[in-house]
């Protein structure tokens, strides 16, 4: 049977959306009245990031950053509007997990062509590395979710991952932002590895007394 997860503490991701509430408890409560679905917001936020994969496909670093920034609040207010309609659902908040992953390996897979036409090896395999440090963050702490564990620490979630591609992007510098997010990512996943150790061993001793 899965153990009841452990809770680790909040990280910045947790404190932002505290931080924020007040600004996107209004806007989410608006577009609930206009009739506008979670669900909806969920696929704009891909959409816009899809067009940003495409800038960045061309080389037009600035304006790829410039469309992410703007359309960032999006990403958020999905779960707002579940929240404030008394409708959340494991089904969305699945949905707006994995939407999440898509959108941030479309921005990778848009400077990943771009360096690949230009023949970059060196860019390439930084996004390479950052685009699998991403999915292993994502995918470490799924796993421990599933045998009850919660391992949502790291210095490199996707808030602080954002946080650096923006701005390397929008002032044109992408090479030293996948740097940055290559090992960022990569250090975060090897966090929560080791986080996973420690409270399985910690449940192995319980056990045992």
């Amino acid at each position: 049977m899965v153990q009841s997860i452990k809770k680790e503490r909040p990280t910045l991701t947790d404190y932002a959306r505290l931080r924020m509430k007040g600004i996107l408890d209004p806007i989410g409560r608006f577009l609930n009245r206009l009739g506008v679905l979670p669900n909806t917001m969920t696929f704009l936020g891909l959409f816009g990031h899809m067009l940003s994969a495409f800038f960045l496909a061309q080389g037009r670093m600035t304006a790829g950053g410039l469309v992410i920034l703007v359309l960032a609040p999006v990403d958020a207010l999905d779960g707002t509007m579940a929240r404030l309609r008394g409708e959340p659902s494991h089904w969305g908040g699945f949905v707006d997990s994995v939407v999440d992953r898509y959108s941030e390996l479309i921005i990778l897979g848009g400077l990943l062509y771009y360096y690949l036409i230009q023949g970059d090896v060196a860019a390439s395999f930084l996004v390479y590395l950052a685009a699998s440090g991403s999915v292993l963050v994502s995918y470490v702490r799924a796993r421990a979710q599933s045998l009850g564990f919660d391992v949502k620490i790291g210095m490199f979630t996707r808030l602080e991952r954002y946080l650096v591609l923006v701005p390397a992007l929008v002032l044109n510098f992408p090479f030293y932002g996948m740097a940055i997010l290559a090992v960022g990512a990569h250090l975060t996943a090897l966090q929560r590895i080791f986080s996973m150790r420690r409270q399985a061993h910690v449940e192995g001793v319980e056990r045992k007394a």
